[in-house]
């Protein structure tokens, strides 16, 4: 379903959507692919964030692991 809306945009604004909009492609198509593709970065920078959070929360073990396990390797 699509909702109509209206948005004031600041002149510079206006001008950069019509530089970046892809061939034929409309005003509204323009903002709205623009949208979709920055809220897809946000939710996977939250994810990446959320993700290192854990890694770090654990960082001191698994190092700890890592250093137990290259005891056991054979120097040549």
């Amino acid at each position: 379903m699509r909702v109509k809306t209206s948005v004031t945009l600041s002149d510079d604004i206006a001008k950069t959507i019509g530089r970046v909009a892809q061939p034929g492609e409309s005003r509204s198509k323009t903002i709205e692919r623009l949208l979709r593709e920055s809220l897809r970065a946000r939710a996977r920078h939250a994810a990446d964030q959320r993700e290192l959070a854990a890694i770090n929360e654990h960082a001191d073990a698994l190092n700890a692991e890592a250093e137990d396990v290259l005891t056991y390797q054979v120097k040549l």
